[in-house]
């Protein structure tokens, strides 16, 4: 699972916004914005993480998240990308 050339997570007057550049600009319009989660969500799928490895990673950043909670999330997430067409 990758994260599609064209999309790029930017930090926007203080909100975590995801941007289409390029070519995608013509296809895609709009940003896609991110709370902190979704954010780290994003920089998971872009460094290659599995969605297990991602739901491990949000339970260690957020204590008091369990991982049937982190992994729902993530995969909500993930699927939320999937449908838009940014991940492939």
């Amino acid at each position: 699972m990758n994260i599609k050339e064209g999309f790029v997570l930017r930090t926007v007057m203080g909100e975590t916004v995801v941007v289409p550049v390029g070519e995608t600009s013509q296809k895609f319009h709009g940003m896609i914005k991110l709370n902190q989660t979704g954010a780290d969500i994003w920089r998971g799928v872009a460094d290659g993480l599995s969605e297990d490895e991602i739901a491990k990673s949000l339970m260690e950043k957020y204590e008091d998240v369990d991982y049937e909670t982190a992994l729902r999330g993530t995969q909500k997430i993930i699927g939320m990308m999937k449908s838009e067409g940014i991940i492939e």
